[in-house]
């Protein structure tokens, strides 16, 4: 599942930049890329929990 990752991690990339962009419809680049890299780890992140919590109940399925 490591592209279907990536995928998810670039589109809260974008839709952070997007959110950035309704916020302040002047935003700098800056601004933009600081968005970009907060949504994408951010998304990395979620999706991370996410996988930590169907293991666990997995696991606790199998007892």
């Amino acid at each position: 599942m490591g592209i279907l990752d990536e995928v998810g991690k670039i589109a809260g990339a974008v839709a952070a930049v997007e959110a950035a962009e309704k916020l302040d419809p002047n935003a700098s680049l800056l601004t933009k890329g600081i968005a970009a890299i907060a949504g994408f780890e951010g998304a990395g992140a979620l999706e991370s929990v996410a996988h930590d919590q169907q293991e666990a109940k997995d696991a606790s399925n199998q007892v």
